[in-house]
């Protein structure tokens, strides 16, 4: 039987590279999420009774930054290889090296948002709503800079479109970054787009964010069935894997935000 599969298009993780300077299609990710997500936001606070104006999402944007790249790492170390950095603390730091968490990332910026509010003295919730808002735009942008350096690839497939990754042995893959891209970014994106625009939901502040919670949490334990596990991980409890397993919270949390907020509220 012949097995049908994509060559990996070899793009070089790095755009451009002068002497130690370098820049990577990853961060030029984070940046354009960030970046696109600010502009998004602006456009749609206006729209928000009660919600934050432009100055203070311009300054929000810092500690955005901030807590996705503190609670990135910190995420992926204590949910991913806590032994491997309790042995040899300092590389903590050695954020180039790669190794960040979705989860983790998530949680720093709920204690930004968390902090920002109080110090402002903005409504939480809907401050909370319009980033739900904008976030699957960096998750698109993270998945495509994961399928541009060929990693976190799916499992062995034989679908038309697998793909054969360059340190992912000989066996064609689901293109697992792509299905996340889709499903936890333009899906994603689109359902709290219409909600937002086509309903009052935004009137009932912390709904859209459980809408957001609950469809991360679904999407990507849906994707998890076609993406490789972690080698140092492996399968856990129950067949799971471990974005999985840090999923279920997510889900629960966004339940609970979209339950409180189901019939309209002044706030």
């Amino acid at each position: 039987m012949i097995t049908l599969a994509i060559p990996f298009p070899m793009i070089d993780p790095v755009l451009v590279e002068i002497g130690p300077f370098a820049i990577r299609w990853y961060a030029l990710a984070y940046m354009a999420g960030i970046l696109l997500g600010w502009r998004y936001m602006l456009r749609l606070a206006p729209q928000q009774p009660g919600g934050a104006d432009a100055a203070a999402i311009d300054d929000f944007i810092s500690w955005t930054v901030l807590g996705i790249i503190v609670g990135g790492r910190l995420g992926y170390v204590l949910f991913y290889k806590p032994g491997y950095y309790l042995a040899d603390p300092v590389e903590i730091l050695y954020v180039w090296q790669g190794g960040m968490s979705f989860h983790g990332g998530l949680l720093g910026v709920m204690v930004t948002v968390v902090l920002f509010a109080r110090r402002r003295g903005l409504s939480l919730f809907a401050l909370a709503d319009l980033i739900a808002c904008a976030a699957p735009i960096g998750l698109f942008f993270g998945r495509i800079a994961n399928f541009i350096n060929g990693e976190l690839w799916g499992r062995v497939a034989d679908v038309p479109w697998a793909v054969v990754f360059p340190r992912g042995g000989p066996d064609p893959r689901h293109p697992s970054q792509i299905y996340e891209a889709l499903l936890e970014g333009a899906v994603l994106f689109l359902v709290l787009l219409v909600l937002w625009r086509l309903t009052g939901l935004r009137r009932r502040h912390g709904f859209i964010a459980g809408v957001f919670f609950c469809g991360y949490g679904v999407a990507r334990i849906v994707v998890e069935f076609f993406r490789e596990p972690d080698a140092y991980l492996g399968f856990l409890m129950g067949g799971a894997t471990m974005g999985q397993l840090l999923s279920l919270p997510a889900i629960a949390f966004g339940l609970w935000l979209m339950l409180r907020r189901a019939r309209p509220l002044s706030s």
